[in-house]
């Protein structure tokens, strides 16, 4: 979604209409996450997406995807293309597993955490040695492209109804598990806190037997890299376990669909092709090795129709899969496919719609396509509604796209883009609506999947980057929505930042549903800043001052704790390069965000001062820290630490390399400030994932023994001893009592999730994680 720093920014902000980040947002958010684990999965998707060139450079590619031109069919790179996509994966489901086997520190207590809701209470304090979440449970003002502010939490991508039970709904979190609900998501328990992979891109009920439900791991349209193989529950979705992870570890899920005719036969479409298992999902064998996205099933079962989208066009299958006949649809267009999505009307399958968006041309939104099939002939709907290059509805095709045919009304269907349109017919006459942005009966947009109720086609559920949303009345001139976020913990936390004197005072930046404030129970969470919430920080000498980024070189202060904001003077678009996120650092009345070069400022006002760091093309600050108000410590992409000394000007100095790769987080020992600790969240590349300098960056120590080779993500060190640190993981959080020589999980009742940030608060003696989409935990330490 856009921030008020994005182009064509509708609602309240104000803002002008600016120019969007090269490539998108989105697509520039996945780059940034995917570079920092492996640049060959950079290098997967420029092959397979039409990415600009000049959004490249900053992304650490191979020259091979540097020169990448879009390619004519959209096939994935066969496996030998991507070969550290396993191996991280499987590394990243190894550590899962370690920290939620039997035997293993604090896997009882966890096992026990994740039966209960995370909408609980947060106790007064955390008494017990296990981590409690704290939230968001509930973002209550979240931003819309309306005139309203809505309930917003995170981004769900599949939702599912029971087919014998209305009220009992599966809900798949991007990077946050499965949840359930029994009274139509009036209340949420999360299901799957303890499972290998937390990324959840299909889920689909047995239409015969609703007790057996099966999930696809790893999230096509994001985390794909994340999966760790097909989830299946025999209670309806309480709990779960793993069915098969073969061939789908580092594989993302698309769909997932049951035959209802033989329902030992499922289909799965995924980022590596078409799969089909005939013997319920315990072993799978691809059919087509393309990528594939959307599967509709004939109500009669797969023998008398599959209808499927690859990336090289819609395809026919009459015999469950076996075999593929192209589609021909009339006035094809030229180009190569974004996103293709399919669905039929269950109550006259022969009427089906295929949608679709092509590779644009320079600086231009995806042209939409859209077909209907009525008995055997495809035509063409023309009457799309008109796309506004400052404001493209088809602007993220890639990322939020689907086509749902209402089950029971041949002339309805609803296209689900970065908004959601309602297209009737009428005679022969189209007619489309935007439903989730109507002035003030907004829903939060970026739309992944719409899901009707059992028996009644006018209750809709929509899930979004902002969570979930239901509708009782599909048809209506105005579609009413409800949100139904409360109780899920599924906010994806960037940073983290903390009033030195409360750990009952939190800021959190998240991705698509602001800068949030947490004052502690029972208040909820607030969002203090729309858009995506980068990194952020407090002035520990004035926690009034807090200052928080947007993405690219954006940054605002706040003199009230985020009640008002005003801009520190950064122009937009930024004239300096940085990564999506670029680091920002506050200490005292010294505020600096690092890009190609560092904007600082000694006054904590502005304006900000520009600071060469004389870094290579393509190598940016990656994290950043203070050892006090005059000393600012840089790390980057490529594994160099600068230290910056202030006199009467900012003074550079080179220190050792640790490791030459994707530095994620610098900390100084409070106790000791020759001492530096440093984590990386690139697996490939020098060995090293820690590392400990011992006389200020002059040479390092490895202390990566015993850790899980997966990305490393955060280091803090206690103040009250210097030899305990913890560390954050793609999964889970790890201590070491003895400088890094030993580490163990430190993980009691946290989920699988990525954990993406840690702070610890010295005096309430609080250690503190924010996770994607499993928000934000505490643990007393």
């Amino acid at each position: 979604m856009r921030s008020k720093v994005d182009a064509g920014s509708r609602g309240s902000t104000g803002k002008k209409k600016l120019k969007a980040p090269p490539g998108g947002k989105v697509l520039q958010r996945l780059f940034a996450y995917l570079g920092e684990r492996d640049p060959m999965l950079n290098d997967a998707v420029v092959m397979t997406l039409a990415v600009p060139k000049k959004a490249r450079p900053a992304f650490g590619l191979t020259k091979k995807a540097m020169r990448s031109k879009f390619p004519k069919a959209r096939t994935v790179p066969s496996r030998k293309a991507v070969p550290a996509t396993r191996p991280f994966a499987a590394a990243f489901a190894k550590a899962a597993a370690a920290l939620g086997s039997p035997g293993r520190r604090g896997s009882t207590k966890a096992r026990k955490a994740s039966k209960r809701s995370a909408s609980a209470a947060v106790p007064a304090a955390l008494a017990s040695a296990s981590w409690q979440f704290i939230g968001p449970s509930n973002i209550p003002n979240g931003q819309t492209y309306g005139t309203n502010s809505v309930s917003v939490i995170g981004r769900v991508s599949s939702i599912a109804v029971d087919p014998n039970n209305a009220a009992h709904l599966l809900l798949g979190a991007a990077g946050g598990g499965i949840w359930e609900s029994t009274n139509t998501g009036g209340a949420w328990t999360a299901r799957t806190d303890q499972m290998p992979s937390l990324a959840i891109g299909a889920i689909a009920f047995d239409p015969t037997a609703p007790s057996k439900v099966y999930a696809g791991s790893g999230e096509g349209n994001f985390y794909f890299n994340l999966g760790a193989g097909v989830y299946k529950s025999t209670d309806g979705g309480t709990t779960w376990s793993v069915l098969a992870s073969a061939p789908f570890v580092g594989i993302g899920f698309f769909d997932l669909v049951v035959d209802p005719a033989t329902p030992s036969i499922l289909y799965a479409a995924t980022n590596n092709g078409f799969y089909k298992s005939t013997n319920s999902g315990a072993t799978w064998s691809q059919k087509r090795a393309v990528q594939c996205w959307d599967i509709s099933v004939h109500p009669n079962g797969g023998s008398t129709e599959l209808l499927v989208a690859f990336a090289d066009g819609v395809f026919v299958s009459t015999n469950a899969g076996n075999t593929f006949s192209a589609v021909a649809l009339p006035a094809t267009p030229a180009g190569t496919w974004v996103r293709l999505a399919v669905d039929r009307v269950k109550a006259s399958p022969d009427v089906a719609y295929v949608f679709g968006a092509v590779t644009p041309a320079p600086n231009n939104p995806p042209p939409p396509h859209l077909w209907r099939r009525a008995g055997t002939t495809w035509t063409k709907i023309t009457a799309l509604p008109a796309i506004n290059p400052n404001s493209p509805w088809s602007g993220q095709a890639w990322y939020d796209w689907y086509v749902a045919a209402s089950p029971t009304n041949t002339g309805q269907v609803f296209l689900g883009t970065i908004d959601i349109f309602r297209g009737t017919l009428s005679g022969t006459t189209w007619t489309f609506s935007n439903v989730s942005t109507q002035g003030n009966n907004s829903i939060h947009p970026d739309q992944h999947c719409l899901t009707f109720a059992p028996n009644n086609a006018q209750v809709i559920y929509a899930g979004s980057d902002g969570g979930i949303y239901r509708s009782a009345n599909a048809s209506a001139a105005t579609v009413n929505w409800t949100p139904l976020n409360n109780g899920l913990g599924i906010t994806e936390v960037e940073y983290l930042a903390s009033d030195p004197n409360t750990w009952l005072w939190l800021m959190a930046g998240t991705q698509d549903n602001g800068t949030d404030r947490f004052n502690g129970p029972p208040t909820v969470w607030q969002q203090i800043a729309p858009g995506d919430g980068g990194d952020c920080g407090v002035n520990q000498l004035n926690p009034q001052i807090i200052y928080h980024s947007y993405y690219q070189m954006s940054l605002e202060r706040s003199a009230n704790k985020g009640t008002t904001w005003g801009s520190m003077g950064l122009p937009w678009p930024p004239t300096v390069a940085s990564l999506f996120y670029p680091p920002v650092e506050v200490a005292g009345l010294t505020v600096g965000i690092a890009g190609a070069s560092l904007m600082v400022t000694r006054n904590g006002i502005g304006p900000m001062t520009n600071v060469p760091l004389g870094l290579s093309a393509g190598e940016f600050p990656s994290a950043m820290k203070a050892i006090d108000a005059n000393t600012l410590l840089i790390g980057t992409t490529a594994g160099r630490m600068l230290r910056l000394s202030w006199t009467t000007i900012w003074n550079k100095v080179q220190l050792a390399t640790p490791a030459a790769k994707y530095i994620s987080c610098i900390t100084v020992d409070p106790s000791n400030a020759m001492r530096y600790w440093v984590t990386f969240s690139r697996v490939t590349g020098p060995a090293g994932l820690v590392f400990r300098s011992q006389n200020a960056g002059a040479s390092w120590v490895n202390c990566t023994a015993g850790l899980p080779n997966i990305p490393m993500n955060s280091v803090v060190v206690d103040p009250a001893n210097f030899q305990r640190v913890w560390v954050a993981g793609d999964v889970g959080v790890y201590e070491t009592l003895n400088q890094g020589v030993s580490w163990a999980p430190f993980a009691s009742g946290l989920p699988n999730a990525m954990a993406a940030d840690l702070l610890l608060h010295a005096q309430d003696r609080k250690l503190i994680c924010g996770t994607r989409n499993r928000g934000v935990w505490a643990i007393p330490v």
